[in-house]
Order: C-alpha cells, then structure tokens, then sequence
C-alpha cells in the first residue's frame, strides 16, 4: 500500500512502519501485537489470547478455568480515537489502544477497559457523566539492573542527587529539564492535556495532574502516560518508576482521584444545588464509596509493595473516612467553588491500574447514589478512623476480602474478580518464594 494511500485514509500513519495494537492487562500494562500499517488500514481481524488479559507481573497466569477452560481468542478491536504517532522510536511507529471483546463482538468481560466503559453506560442510563481528573507521582532513577540493590535518584546539574529538601521547589525540576522536555512534547503529540507539575517530597518524586474530563478519556491519558514517562525515560539514561513505595523511609507515590458526576442535559454538577448547597447525591456518593472501599482495597492497591505505602499513612490515608480539605481522609473533599465540587479518592496507589480505579470508584458512587446510601460524619483535624473504616493493611487481607466479597462481584462482574483474585493469589505466592534480605538479617542470627 503506498503513502499516499495511508495519507489519504489517515494521516497518523502516514510513513508509519509498525502499528502498536495494545490494550491494558488487569495490572494496567499494555498488551498487544505489532500490526504492518497494510494489514491495520486493511480492518484485518486482530486476536490474541484471553489469558493474556490476565498475566502476572512475574510472568505467569492463573489455572485456564478463569479465563475460559479453551484459552480461546478474543479480537482486539481499535479505539482510532486513541491512535497516535509514538515521537520517541526511532523508525516512525504508531499506537493504538483496543477493546477487548470476544468474537461475536460483545465486550471481554475481562478487559478493565471494558468494565470501565460498563460503569459509564449506567450513569448514561442514568441521564449523568462522571467527570474524573487523576494525580499521578512517580520517581525517576539511574537504571538499576541488580534487584538486590536500592533505587538511586539520578544527580542533577549540580552533580549531586535530588533529596527530599526540594519539594515544592521550581528549581529542582530543572535537573532533568531534557526529560521533562521530551515528555512534555510526547504529551502535547498524544493530545494529554496537563495543569500542574511539581517536585514531590521523596528524593527525585515528582507529580503530573491531567486536566479533568471524560472518564474513559482520562483512564487512556493516565494510560498512556506511565508508558510514555518509562519509554522516554530509556533514551535519557533513567528509569521512571510508578510503585507505590519505591524508597524505604521515604513518601510513596499515589494516583488521586478526583470525581463528579454532571447532567448530561445541561452539564450541571450533580454534588451542588441552584444555591450552591451539597445535595443528597453528592452525600450519597460519599456513602456508596464507604461501603465499598474496604472490599475494593485490592484493586486500588494491587501488589505487596502497594502496602508498604499504606502501612506508613502520611498522606496516603487507609481508611475510608471523609472530610474537608483533609488530607487524612481516605475521601477529601477540596476546597472549591459550587459548580467544582467533588470526592477526591486518596487511596489509589500509582501502581494501580487507571481503569480499575475509575471504574471500581464510579460504581461505588453510583451504587450509594441508587440506594441513598448515608455517610457518616466528616471527619475533622488529626483523627483515628473507627475500626468500621479502616482498610486492610495486607495484601492477604485485601485479597480475602475481595475474594469473599459478594459487593465486589455486583460492581465488578464475578467472572473479572475471581480471574482478579486468582492472578493476586499467584503474585503473592511469588512473593513469599523469596527469602528478603531483612529475615536474614535480623531473624538468622536469633530464632
């Protein structure tokens, strides 16, 4: 097929060598295949393996009966409104994000694009759209090829590593300025809008906030921004790292959540009245994510590590309290006008995967919208969260209670949380294969 042709059919492939068809796994990592630009101008049918939806971080899969005892094919279907040239490979390519849906067209049960897209279909039928903005942190490193040794920030113009003192400061974002040049121009390439940046409190952290919007959009954007943050990371000699607790003694990184929910005739905020006043929904949407977050633990924080931030609750909160510009809630309402008023969900990790955390937070609202479900009261200043509302620590115990959760199935689908779970239950036998150095430390020499 000539450029000509591509050109004419779609100028983001034009001179393109490679298509990069992928779609999120149930950890958010992008899954595919590499089409010809021939063969995806073509429409051919792209199909790849069910399991693969459902791949562990190590590399393995749960037991097939999960996911389809056949392990049969389900076809990876374009979204062309996230099709985007990459402007960091060296030969021009081209990404896609894909549907998961099974051969006869309905969608994967199993794609957390799909569950997400599930979610937004409710609050359609509701006459409403959430509208969502998230705050990702993440932490750049020199590459680090032995696991057995620490992340080390990278050293800035001055020679030395960035350390905890630069928060906040505008100067020390300018020490990776080549970076953030590339990353920047990346973003402005594949349509994400940004509001702010700044140098988190950890050593080398730093934050991005996307602007708010469509729920589906602002998952793709956060999507896509992880990949491209490690990608261009590669071509400067660093490694850009999104675990939630990446440095000992030093604040993790965490992906807020901010949510409303407008009418879709005449894009109102659902959350304030004529006058300005909360309303009922915006007190029930508080109340449905309350009922729900304890079972939900697992999918805002997916991995052992994601605990380890948990553990240590300055500014990141594990419990499902709420209150008013308090950033020792779980659920912090912000300061803002009427017409921006929203539930910020602080417990998502920046592990976690963007479209489980949308989707998991909206349905929960959703459902305490529905049933008018009541929170309790605010919580105020320095506070201790009642047993009721605290959240497990573990990653054990957030997988039992997601496993035993009949909510989690009726928010979720039972086929994508018992794959869910069982893909947990394999990373975290992995997990306990390994023998850490603390238990030789500190075990060996007296029990």
């Amino acid at each position: 097929m000539s450029s000509s042709l591509s050109v004419s059919l779609d100028p983001r492939l034009a001179g393109v060598e490679a298509v990069e068809c992928v779609t999120p796994d149930l950890n958010g990592v992008p899954r595919g295949k590499v089409m010809t630009p021939e063969g995806f101008l073509e429409g051919r049918r792209l199909q790849m393996a069910r399991g693969v939806l459902f791949q562990c971080v190590m590399g393995g899969y749960p037991p097939p009966r999960y996911y389809g005892g056949d392990d049969g094919d389900m076809v990876l279907a374009p979204d062309l409104s996230q099709l985007h040239r990459l402007p960091w490979t060296a030969q021009p390519r081209a990404l896609v994000i894909c549907d998961a849906e099974e051969p006869d067209g309905t969608p994967c049960p199993l794609s957390s694009r799909s569950l997400l897209r599930r979610v937004l279909d409710d609050y359609a039928a509701e006459g409403l759209s959430p509208v969502v903005a998230s705050e990702l942190e993440f932490f750049l490193f020199q590459p680090n090829p032995d696991p057995l040794r620490p992340f080390v920030p990278p050293c800035g113009l001055d020679g030395r590593p960035s350390g905890a003192a630069a928060a906040f400061s505008v100067g020390a974002n300018h020490s990776q300025q080549a970076y953030f040049d590339e990353v920047y121009a990346a973003m402005r390439a594949f349509g994400l809008p940004r509001d702010t940046f700044l140098h988190e409190m950890g050593a080398s952290q730093f934050e991005i906030n996307l602007l708010h919007g469509d729920a589906l959009q602002v998952a793709d954007q956060t999507f896509l921004f992880k990949h491209l943050l490690r990608e261009i990371a590669l071509r400067h000699g660093l490694i850009a790292v999104c675990m939630a607790k990446p440095l000992a003694e030093t604040p993790g990184s965490s992906m807020h959540l901010h949510q409303s929910v407008v009418r879709r005739d005449d894009g109102t905020n659902l959350f304030s009245d004529e006058e300005g006043n909360e309303t009922p929904a915006f007190r029930h949407f508080i109340g449905g994510l309350q009922a729900a977050l304890g079972e939900l633990t697992l999918l805002f924080a997916p991995y052992v590590n994601s605990y380890q931030r948990l553990f240590h609750p300055f500014a990141s909160p594990n419990n499902a309290c709420w209150g008013y510009d308090n950033r020792a809630a779980g659920l912090r309402i912000p300061l803002s006008e009427a017409s921006a008023r929203r539930v910020e969900n602080r417990l998502p990790g920046a592990d976690a995967n963007p479209y489980l955390v949308i989707a998991a937070s909206l349905a929960a609202g959703l459902r305490g919208m529905r049933l008018g479900l009541e929170p309790t009261p605010p919580a105020r200043g320095a506070f201790e969260a009642p047993p009721a509302l605290q959240l497990p620590f573990t990653l054990s115990a957030a997988l039992e209670r997601l496993r035993h959760s009949v909510l989690a199935r009726e928010l979720c689908g039972a086929d994508f949380i018992e794959c869910y779970a069982a893909a947990k239950l394999m990373e975290l036998g992995s997990y306990y294969d390994e023998i850490t150095p603390w238990e030789r430390r500190h075990l060996a020499p007296w029990v």
